[in-house]
C-alpha cells in the first residue's frame, strides 16, 4: 500500500519576472513560490514530506495539449529583448514573457507529471507541486492569464497514456475558470472536471459564456464538466462545502474517479486581491481531506493562483498537512450558505440531472486510532492501530463514581464501560486521535461517556445512532445532537433540532447511502460543528459495512477528527474496516453506487424540509429560501 506525500519544487521556477509596468500581471510574482516554500518549511512540513526531484517537461509530453506551432512561439521567447517579448505578450491575454519563461514552463510541466508517476507507481499516496507559471488558462494555442503550458491538463492526457487510466477527476478551486482545461476536455468523458469561479453574470475574467453552469461539456463529454460560477463576491467556507456536498461529490463517488488532479489556485481564498472571497486556509484542508477519500487517496495538487503572500502560503500548508494525514483543523463561519450560492448549487444541480443518477432527486495528533479487540483478533487490524487493553478496575471506579455512583454497583454495566472509557479518556487527552471500543451495553456506555466529555470540558457532542441502541439524553441545552440511523418505522415523527430519526433501508447489493451522508447528514454535522463525535452501532442495524465506512470517512473533516466508534454486537470484518477508516489507510470501494429508493428519497427530503430552517446547510435550492418553513 503506498504512502508518504510528495512535494515538489525548484528554485529555478522563480527565475522569471515583469520587466516592464503593467498592473496586470504585476501580481504573478517569483514571491508566490518563495512565500509557500518558506512557510512549510516553518511548520517543519518539507522534512516530513517524500522529495521529489524536477525534470524538464519533454516536448512530446507538451504536444499532448499544445500545438507545435505555439510551442514553438514560447521556445523563440529564450532569445528576445525587452521590446520583443511585449510585443509578443501583447499578442496573448494577461501574459508577459521572460527569457526565463520556456526554461520555467517545461520545468512546470515536468514537476507535474513527476508528482503523476510518484502516485502512479506507488512510490508516494499524494503529493504537492510548486511550480511557476501556472497552467489551468493556457490553451492548445495560445498562452492565457499568466499561464503558458497547461501543467494539469497535460498530466492527465499523460495519465491516460502511460497508464492506462480511463476515470480522472480534476477539480479546479481556483477562483478563475479554468477555460483552457475545459476545452480540452470538454468532448472527452474519460476527464471530469470541476471548476467554481467567480463569474458575476460573465463580468469577471475570462468573460466567457461558456463558464456559466449550463456548459455540462459537448458531444460524449455531456455531463462531465461542472462549472458552478460564482455571482457575487465574498463567498465562504459554508458555501464551499455546500458545493461539494450538494455538486461534486455526490457526482465524484458515482464517476469512481481512478486519479485525481487538483488545480490548486488560491486566489480562492481569503484576503486575496483578485478573488476577494472569504474562504479560510482550513477551507482547503477539509477540501482536501473529502477528495483524499476518492481514488484510493491517489491525489496530484498542482500549484495554479494565489496572490495574497500569507493566504496563499498558510492555504499551501493547510493542504499539505491534510495529504500527511494531520488532523484536520475547526472550521470557522456560520454554517449557512448564502443565496447566491445556493442559486448557483441550484442551477448546476438541474443542468446535470439527465447525466447523474445521484441528481435524479432533489436531495443534496497523529492519525493512529486505539482499537479495543480480543487478542486473538488483534493481528487483523491495520500496524497502524494502537491496541490498548481495558483500564485499570480501581482507576475506573474512582473515574465512573464521580459521575455516577450507581454504576459502580453494577457489575456487568461497570464492565462494559471498561473499553469506552479506555479510548475515550485518550482521545480526550489527545493521546490518541481517535479509536474503536467494543462494549456488551452500548446504551450504558455511550451515556455514561457523554457525561464524561462534558466533564471534561467539551460543548458540543455529535451522537449517531446505527441500529437499535436506546439512549436517555437531555437534548435541549444543544450539547448534544443525537441522529439516529434505523429502520424501523416510527408511529410518531418526534424529529426536533438536536434529535433527529432517520429512517433509512440500504440496498443489500450496493451502497445507496451515499445519498443520505451528503445531502443530510454531513451538511448538518458541518452546521453543528461538534467537538467530538461518537458513532454508536448497535444490533438490527440498517447499515452494512461500506455505509458504516463511508459514514466514519467523510466525518473525519469535524472535530479535529476526534471520533470514537462504540461497537456493542462485534464483527471483526467490522471492526477491520473503520479502523482502517480512522487509521488513514485509503478509502476502501464503497461499492458501486446506486440510486436511493423513493422511500428513502422521501425520508431525505421529509427531513430536510423539517430541519433546513433549523440547518442551513441543507438549503441547495432557491426553493428552499423561499418556501421553506
Amino acid at each position: 500500500m503506498a504512502s508518504g506525500t510528495a512535494l515538489i519544487y525548484d528554485d529555478e521556477m522563480t527565475s522569471y519576472k515583469l520587466l516592464w509596468d503593467n498592473p496586470e500581471c504585476d501580481i504573478e510574482v517569483p514571491e508566490r513560490l518563495l512565500s509557500s516554500y518558506e512557510q512549510l518549511k516553518r511548520y517543519h512540513l518539507l522534512e516530513r514530506c517524500v522529495h521529489v526531484p524536477v525534470r524538464e517537461g519533454t516536448e512530446e509530453e507538451i504536444m499532448l495539449v499544445h500545438s507545435s506551432e505555439y510551442l514553438e512561439v514560447v521556445k523563440s521567447t529564450q532569445t528576445m529583448n525587452e521590446e520583443e517579448l511585449r510585443r509578443v505578450s501583447g499578442n496573448y491575454d494577461a501574459v508577459y514573457f521572460h527569457p526565463n519563461t520556456y526554461r520555467c514552463a517545461k520545468l512546470a510541466v515536468g514537476a507535474t507529471l513527476q508528482l503523476v508517476d510518484s502516485v502512479m507507481s506507488g512510490k508516494v499516496c499524494n503529493g504537492m507541486a510548486l511550480v511557476r507559471p501556472p497552467g489551468h488558462h493556457s490553451q492548445r494555442t495560445a498562452a492565457n492569464g499568466f499561464c503558458v503550458f497547461n501543467n494539469v491538463a497535460i498530466a492527465a492526457q499523460y495519465a491516460k497514456r502511460r497508464y492506462g487510466l480511463q476515470r480522472i477527476l480534476i477539480v479546479d478551486w481556483d477562483v478563475h475558470h479554468g477555460q483552457g482545461i475545459q476545452y480540452v476536455f470538454e468532448e472527452d468523458p474519460s476527464v471530469l472536471y470541476y471548476s467554481w469561479h467567480r463569474y458575476e453574470r460573465q463580468q469577471f475574467w475570462p468573460l466567457l459564456r461558456e463558464s456559466d453552469y449550463d456548459a455540462v461539456g459537448q458531444g460524449k463529454g455531456k455531463g462531465f464538466n461542472l462549472n458552478v460560477p460564482w455571482n457575487k463576491v465574498g463567498m465562504g467556507n459554508s458555501d464551499y462545502l455546500a458545493a461539494f456536498f450538494h455538486v461534486l461529490l455526490p457526482v465524484a463517488f458515482e464517476f469512481v474517479p481512478e486519479l485525481i488532479l487538483v488545480s490548486s489556485g488560491y486566489d480562492s481564498g481569503i484576503g486575496d486581491p483578485e478573488g476577494q472571497m472569504n474562504a479560510t486556509p482550513e477551507c482547503f484542508a477539509h477540501l482536501t481531506h473529502f477528495l483524499m477519500q476518492l481514488a484510493n487517496g491517489r491525489l496530484c495538487a498542482v500549484l495554479e493562483g494565489g496572490y495574497h503572500l500569507k493566504s496563499l502560503s498558510e492555504s499551501v500548508c493547510m493542504t499539505v498537512k491534510t495529504l500527511l494525514r494531520d488532523p484536520l483543523p475547526q472550521i470557522s463561519g456560520e454554517m449557512a450558505p448564502c443565496l447566491s450560492a445556493v442559486e448557483s448549487i441550484q442551477n448546476v444541480r438541474a443542468a446535470h440531472k439527465p447525466y447523474w443518477k445521484c441528481l435524479m432527486y432533489e436531495v443534496p495528533p497523529v492519525k493512529t486510532a486505539a482499537a479495543i479487540v480480543s487478542k486473538a483478533d488483534a493481528h487483523l487490524l491495520p500496524i497502524s492501530v494502537q491496541v490498548e487493553m481495558e483500564m485499570n478496575a480501581q482507576e475506573l471506579k474512582t473515574l465512573v463514581s464521580a459521575l455516577d455512583a450507581e454504576l459502580v454497583k453494577e457489575e456487568r454495566a461497570l464492565l462494559s464501560l471498561q473499553n469506552v472509557v479506555a479510548i475515550l479518556d485518550k482521545i480526550l487527552k489527545k493521546k490518541v486521535c481517535n479509536g474503536i471500543a467494543e462494549s456488551s451495553l452500548a446504551s450504558v456506555s455511550t451515556t455514561f461517556a457523554l457525561k464524561h466529555c462534558f466533564d471534561f470540558g467539551l460543548q458540543r457532542v455529535l451522537c449517531i445512532v446505527v441500529g437499535d441502541v436506546d439512549l436517555e439524553l437531555d437534548l435541549d441545552d444543544g450539547k448534544i445532537l443525537l441522529m439516529n440511523i434505523c429502520q424501523k418505522q416510527q408511529t410518531e415523527k418526534t424529529n426536533s433540532k438536536y434529535h433527529i430519526s432517520l429512517n433509512w433501508r440500504e440496498d443489500a447489493e450496493r451502497n445507496n447511502f451515499f445519498c443520505a451522508v451528503l445531502g443530510f447528514i454531513l451538511p448538518v454535522a458541518y452546521s453543528y460543528q461538534p467537538d467530538l463525535m461518537i458513532i454508536v452501532i448497535g444490533p438490527n442495524r440498517s447499515l452494512g459495512i461500506n455505509g458504516i465506512s463511508l459514514l466514519t470517512c467523510l466525518l473525519q473533516g469535524l472535530a479535529e477528527s476526534r471520533i470514537l466508534v462504540v461497537i456493542q454486537d462485534t464483527e471483526i470484518k467490522l471492526v477491520q474496516s473503520v479502523a482502517k477508516t480512522l487509521s488513514g489507510v485509503p478509502a476502501p470501494d464503497f461499492g458501486a453506487y446506486a440510486p436511493a429508493s423513493q422511500e428513502n428519497v422521501l425520508e431525505i427530503k421529509r427531513l430536510r424540509n423539517q430541519l433546513q430552517q433549523e440547518w442551513k446547510m441543507l438549503r441547495c435550492s432557491v426553493r428552499d429560501w423561499i418556501f421553506g418553513s
